[in-house]
């Protein structure tokens, strides 16, 4: 049964003693497994986070094993291939990645004439840096970033096309969130914008909008 993985990341045969330490490649294809799972379906995002610490904290294939027990073996194409996500269109209706989708490590948009949309609202994060390497032609390539999201284009290059950033407005006495994810543009934008801003507000959130915080109780 080569090519396939096991709960604990390692080949299909006989089994490693429970007392074995775990690797960083041990580790890495557990997460593996976990990431493929969640863009499955089969993980939510809270459930992804709690096993992926887990797993990065385990010292042994013991302590790897229960946290894939309950899912599918797959197939260890299946989530090298979730590395690097390629997108290719011309003329076509509009790309959306929306909801909980799973963020690669490497986005490459070979796009011509198709607006494309990248929510990261409710995405599911499971590194730290996401490279996107642009090959865009014309429409709007829009990102919507929540607190913890940060968008580098230093190394983007624009032809008669232009940035619009709109970072989401800070209320007082409301700290600053770690940075989760940082988005690195790079390749080319040729006509066309670029639209960087926040997901748009409730109308519970507009009519709070000049709220300021209220007095701690006590």
């Amino acid at each position: 049964m080569s090519g396939e993985i096991t709960p604990t990341g390692k080949g299909s045969g006989p089994g490693s003693p429970p007392e074995l330490r775990a690797s960083h490649a041990d580790r890495d294809r557990v997460v593996d497994v976990l990431r493929v799972a969640a863009g499955d379906g089969l993980l939510d995002a809270d459930e992804l986070d709690e096993r992926v610490e887990a797993a990065l904290s385990a010292r042994t294939l013991s302590e790897l094993a229960p946290l894939t027990a309950d899912l599918p073996a797959v197939r260890t194409g299946d989530a090298a291939a979730k590395d690097v996500v390629r997108i290719e269109q011309i003329h076509s209706s509009a790309i959306v990645r929306t909801g909980r989708w799973v963020v690669p490590r490497t986005m490459e948009l070979a796009v011509t004439y198709c607006a494309v949309t990248l929510d990261f609202t409710d995405a599911v994060i499971t590194h730290d840096t996401l490279r996107i390497d642009v090959a865009m032609v014309g429409k709007t390539l829009t990102l919507i970033t929540p607190p913890g999201v940060e968008v580098d284009t230093d190394s983007l290059q624009l032809v008669h096309c232009r940035i619009r950033h709109r970072p989401a407005p800070a209320r007082p006495g409301t700290p600053v969130p770690p940075v989760s994810l940082r988005v690195e543009l790079v390749g080319q934008k040729a006509h066309g914008r670029i639209v960087i801003r926040p997901a748009r507000r409730t109308f519970v959130q507009w009519l709070l909008r000049g709220a300021a915080p209220g007095p701690a109780d006590g």
